[in-house]
């Protein structure tokens, strides 16, 4: 059984359209004989999303701390499936892009894994920064939070994100994965076609100066920047 599992803080505007994109690409599973449940964790929003989650026939969890470790954990924690794929809720997920999941999943060699990203709009910025995310990506296999299939019991077993980390959650993930990869002879993998298509409304929320100051300060002081909300405001501040 699969757990597709969407933290969404405030999403109603993006949400409908990855849950739509959800839905049609799980069908893959169902093809090949696997069951599979949407969990969607309501990570304490002031609009609609709750809602627009129940609509669209998904389970919807509560967490109260706004904090993106703590809403994968919390779906993570009501998923009754023995692998579980996490999708941001601006994301675009494909039928083909889940059969590349199904299909490293079935070949029974890999631990967890991620894919590459499209990034939607003309954001020249964010575009670059993917660029250099993809090379980075695939060579040290470091996933991205935006998609992440793992074993359910090996991400239980080095107890999921950590919730020292507001941001770079993922990476630290990875990190102790590949740790237990190695000792059960397993691997990461990162999925290079098809891409995932993800939203580049950050170009349009922040000045290219907002970003370029994030990024300089968590290469800088990466323990320090990534362990407080308040540095993280990129993620943290609202703006939707």
């Amino acid at each position: 059984m699969l757990s597709i599992i969407i933290p969404a803080y405030n999403e109603e505007k993006l949400l409908p359209e990855t849950l739509r994109a959800v839905n049609d690409a799980r069908s893959v599973f169902s093809a090949a004989g696997w069951n599979s449940e949407v969990i969607v964790c309501n990570n304490n929003s002031t609009d609609r999303t709750g809602e627009i989650a129940v609509a669209h026939g998904a389970t919807v969890v509560f967490e109260p701390i706004n904090q993106i470790a703590r809403a994968r954990n919390a779906g993570a924690a009501a998923a009754r499936g023995n692998w579980l794929l996490f999708i941001d809720g601006d994301s675009i997920p494909s039928p083909a892009l889940f059969a590349q999941v199904l299909k490293h999943i079935e070949s029974g060699r890999i631990l967890a894994g991620g894919c590459l990203m499209d990034i939607s709009g003309p954001q020249s910025l964010i575009i670059q920064l993917a660029k250099v995310w993809s090379l980075i990506s695939v060579t040290l296999r470091l996933m991205a939070g935006a998609f992440i299939f793992v074993e359910a019991n090996a991400f239980r077993e080095i107890g999921g994100f950590s919730h020292e980390l507001f941001a770079g959650e993922e990476l630290d993930l990875s990190k102790k994965l590949k740790k237990v990869a190695r000792a059960r002879k397993l691997r990461l993998t990162i999925i290079t076609s098809p891409r995932l298509l993800t939203s580049g409304r950050k170009a349009h929320l922040y000045r290219p100066k907002e970003i370029a100051v994030f990024l300089f300060k968590a290469t800088l002081r990466p323990f320090h920047v990534l362990k407080q909300r308040d540095q993280c405001g990129i993620w943290y501040d609202g703006r939707r």
